[in-house]
C-alpha cells in the first residue's frame, strides 16, 4: 500500500497543477500526544506527505533545531517502537496521507530489518529516509522493503553528478529528497536558480519525483522551489513550533502554530501553476 499513497499523493498534485508540500516533525516533541495531534494539524492544513523523524543520539546530518527536537524526544522516552504506534494511532483515521520514516540506520538495525519493515508496514508508515545508510550498503534493507510494499527514499544534493544520481536512482522507489544546500537542515537557504539544473537531471536520471528540502521556511521560499521541483520539503520551521511549547509549557500550542505554517505553506505552494 505504501508506494501507492505516495504515487497518489503525487498523481493529484499534478492533477491540480501544483507541487506537493512535504512536512516533517520530531515523533515525541515535545510528548507523543502533542505529536499525534500535530499530524492531524499538518494534515488538516495542507501536508502532502509527512516526515515523522525518530529521536537518535547522533543525528549527524541535522542542524540545531532538530538536534534540539531529538534531544526533547528522547528525554520523553521516545523509542523506535513509540514511533511505530504513532504512526498506526495516525493510520486508523487517516488512510490517505502518505508517512515516510526519517531517521538513522542504527535504532533500525538494532531493531532488524525484517522485524522493522514488518511492524512498519502494518503501522501504515510508506517508507523511509536512513540518512546515513548509503546506496551500497542498503540492499539488506531494500530486500525486506520489497516484499513490505515500503520505498527506500534516497537523497541527492548540489554535488550528485549524473553517474552518482543513477547510483542513488537504482532501488529507490516514491521519490528524491534533493538537499538543496551542502551541510546540515537549516542550514542557510538555497538559490533555485543555482539547483535547478540538477534538480531536472535527477529527476530525467531516476524517473521519480524530485522534492526540494533544507533550508525552506517560509511561503515566499517555498513558492519559489515549487517552481523548480514536484515537491517542497520544510522540516526546522515546524520543530521550533515544538520548541516554543515545550519551552512556554503549553504544549497544546504547536499543533495549531504548525497547522498554521502547513497553510501559509500550501498557499504559497499552491499559488505557483505548473503546467
Amino acid at each position: 500500500m505504501g508506494r501507492t499513497r505516495i504515487e497518489a499523493a503525487f498523481a493529484k498534485a499534478r492533477g491540480e497543477h501544483r507541487a506537493v508540500l512535504v512536512t516533517y516533525l520530531m515523533a515525541g516533541d515535545p510528548d507523543l500526544e502533542t505529536s499525534y495531534q500535530a499530524l492531524c494539524a499538518l494534515r488538516d492544513n495542507g501536508a502532502d506527505l509527512i516526515e515523522l523523524g525518530a529521536p537518535f543520539t547522533d543525528p549527524m546530518a541535522d542542524g540545531a533545531a532538530i538536534q534540539k527536537a531529538g534531544l526533547r524526544s528522547l528525554a520523553a522516552g521516545t523509542k523506535l517502537s513509540d514511533v511505530i504506534a504513532l504512526a498506526a494511532r495516525f493510520r486508523q483515521d487517516d488512510q490517505t496521507t502518505p508517512l515516510i520514516l526519517m531517521g538513522y540506520a542504527n535504532p533500525v538495525h538494532s531493531m532488524g530489518y525484517d522485524v522493522f519493515a514488518q511492524k512498519a508496514a502494518a503501522a501504515g508508515i510508506d517508507g523511509s529516509i536512513i540518512v546515513d545508510l548509503p546506496p551500497e550498503e542498503d540492499a539488506p534493507l531494500r530486500e525486506v522493503y520489497a516484499r513490505h510494499g515500503l520505498s527506500v527514499i534516497r537523497l541527492a544534493t548540489p554535488t550528485t553528478d549524473e553517474s552518482r544520481a543513477a547510483k542513488v536512482a537504482e532501488g529507490a522507489s516514491g521519490f528524491i529528497y534533493f538537499v538543496a544546500v551542502t551541510g546540515v537542515t537549516g542550514a542557510g537557504s538555497a538559490d533555485p536558480a543555482a539547483i535547478a539544473g540538477k534538480v531536472a537531471m535527477v529527476k530525467k536520471v531516476s524517473g521519480l519525483p524530485v522534492c526540494v528540502g533544507f533550508g525552506v521556511k517560509s511561503g515566499a521560499q517555498a513558492a519559489e522551489m515549487a517552481k523548480i521541483a514536484d515537491g517542497v520539503v520544510v522540516g526546522s520551521a515546524f520543530v521550533e513550533k515544538a520548541g516554543d511549547a515545550q519551552a512556554s509549557g503549553r504544549f497544546g500550542d504547536a499543533p495549531p502554530a504548525m497547522g498554521s505554517l502547513a497553510r501559509e505553506l500550501q498557499g504559497a505552494i499552491a499559488s505557483v501553476r505548473k503546467s
